[in-house]
């Protein structure tokens, strides 16, 4: 199979309301915000949601090992029985771990990893510090840390406009001690919500890099396809079912693998400001290429 022949841009607006997008761990678990309260979204928070769609994905079609599975799995939709990347490494690598065919095993067998790169950080079994009577180190296999660049890149998501959050108050209550009848005292928390907001996140996919893992037009279109259900079977307490909505998914194919513009000329022609909250927006247009615009599920 060949590997990403034309550059790719895409963009997605969805929509927030009454949720909690992304919180912030540092900060009470508000939403994430600039210093100009515009909304934002992590781009490991994004990642993570096409990570999951992928996995539901696979899971549909069969869970078959054609090299579509998912490496960063979180634990409350996990696969398989590993409990850890490393044992997931362990467990589909074997042998090969660590060794010069890392790398070129992983991206096949994971989607994610030849997608966004991965860090194989293998532990050293030689002891630190620890020295020999003539003063040579001691024999123990060293440590080993794998890197993989992947070919997407994906932006964080920003509000196209400043943010309003509510917070409210809430009790939370657990059984006490003995047999479970006893109440223990409440326990004060907060639980924070965006009213409502539209944002816009921005990503690119690179075939000078693809060649390097393997990613392919049909890895391409595996993520154009769960862009626009991005937030579906996503559901918690912070994001409620039907309050975040993916409105639009903007997709550039340049025709080339260099691209035709910088991806900073092919962003730029998405007017944020022109944004509304149904979803339309206005899109400038730049010489021989024409965007896809897909709506969302």
């Amino acid at each position: 199979m060949s590997t990403l022949q034309n550059k790719i841009d895409f963009a997605v607006i969805f929509r927030v309301k009454n949720a909690n997008p992304n919180g912030d761990p540092l900060n009470g678990n508000r939403p994430r915000t600039d210093y100009s309260n515009f909304g934002e979204m992590s781009d490991v928070s994004i990642k993570r949601k096409i990570r999951d769609r992928l996995l539901e994905r696979w899971i549909d079609a069969g869970r078959n090992d054609d090299g579509n599975m998912i490496f960063v799995q979180s634990d409350d939709r996990r696969a398989d029985d590993a409990k850890s990347l490393r044992a997931r490494a362990e467990a589909g690598l074997g042998k090969e771990l660590g060794s010069d065919k890392t790398a070129e095993l992983a991206c096949k067998k994971w989607l994610d990893v030849r997608a966004f790169g991965q860090l194989f950080a293998l532990k050293s079994n030689k002891k630190a510090g620890k020295k020999k009577e003539d003063g040579s180190d001691e024999e123990g296999d060293t440590g080993v840390s794998i890197g993989i660049r992947g070919p997407v890149t994906v932006q964080s998501a920003f509000s196209v406009e400043p943010i309003d959050v509510t917070s409210m108050q809430i009790t939370k209550s657990v059984s006490g001690e003995g047999d479970g009848n006893k109440r223990s005292s409440d326990t004060m928390g907060m639980k924070h919500r965006v009213d409502q907001g539209v944002y816009v996140l921005f990503g690119s996919m690179n075939p000078q890099l693809a060649v390097k893992t393997g990613f392919s037009d049909d890895d391409a279109e595996a993520i154009k396809q769960v862009l626009p259900r991005l937030f579906e079977n996503d559901e918690a307490a912070a994001r409620p079912a039907g309050s975040m909505e993916v409105l639009k998914v903007i997709w550039w194919t340049h025709n080339c693998k260099a691209g035709q513009y910088s991806s900073a000329k092919v962003h730029a022609t998405l007017d944020r400001q022109s944004i509304k909250s149904d979803g339309s927006y206005k899109l400038n247009s730049l010489e021989g290429l024409v965007p896809q615009e897909i709506n969302g599920f």
